[in-house]
């Protein structure tokens, strides 16, 4: 299945201005996982463009992960309104569009509680978890998992940010060619 950019899957449709498919490096054995897209992904159509992909893509940059080497997602590909949370049914509804994403890849990054409580199916505390490897089951496939804050948190938030730098220098110890 190939996300449909005129998806009608969920009352998220009504409100969006674009459809935010991956970016970044589709190949990659690595993709980082975050909520939703925010005012400037809806407008763009691309993920991780606003504040919080910019500090992502500084904190890329110094730990020399190139952020065309990854791929980059989010659990629903629309806007909520308002840049809440997005609600279960919605996230369900794009399930089937995060599997296609999530296929075939050695390492998902989670960035925030919403990705990573829909992809372990159990509620998560960031500070327990982060940096923590799991294993989840995609079909046949079995995927490691690294819980992390989001940049968005990274934003006013030392001890997030930092956590987010070790998951990168952690992607870089395990991914050497990325």
């Amino acid at each position: 299945m190939f996300l449909d950019l005129d998806c009608e899957l969920c009352r998220l449709c009504h409100e969006r201005t674009k459809v935010v498919a991956p970016s970044g490096d589709l190949a990659s054995p690595v993709v980082f996982v975050g909520e939703a897209p925010g005012e400037k992904e809806d407008l763009s159509g691309k993920p991780f463009v606003g504040r919080a992909g910019r500090m992502l893509d500084r904190l890329l940059e110094e730990e020399g992960l190139p952020r065309d080497s990854i791929m980059i997602t989010n659990t629903v590909k629309c806007r909520p309104p308002g840049n809440r949370r997005p609600k279960a049914d919605e996230v369900l509804a794009c399930r089937l569009y995060l599997e296609d994403d999530l296929r075939g890849k050695q390492l998902i990054v989670c960035m925030g509680r919403t990705a990573c409580e829909g992809l372990l199916n159990n509620q998560v505390v960031m500070r327990d978890c982060a940096n923590q490897t799991f294993t989840i089951a995609l079909g046949r496939e079995r995927i490691d998992l690294v819980p992390t804050y989001h940049p968005s948190a990274a934003l006013r938030n030392l001890e997030a940010r930092e956590g987010l730098r070790r998951t990168i220098r952690l992607v870089k110890e395990r991914f050497p060619e990325l």
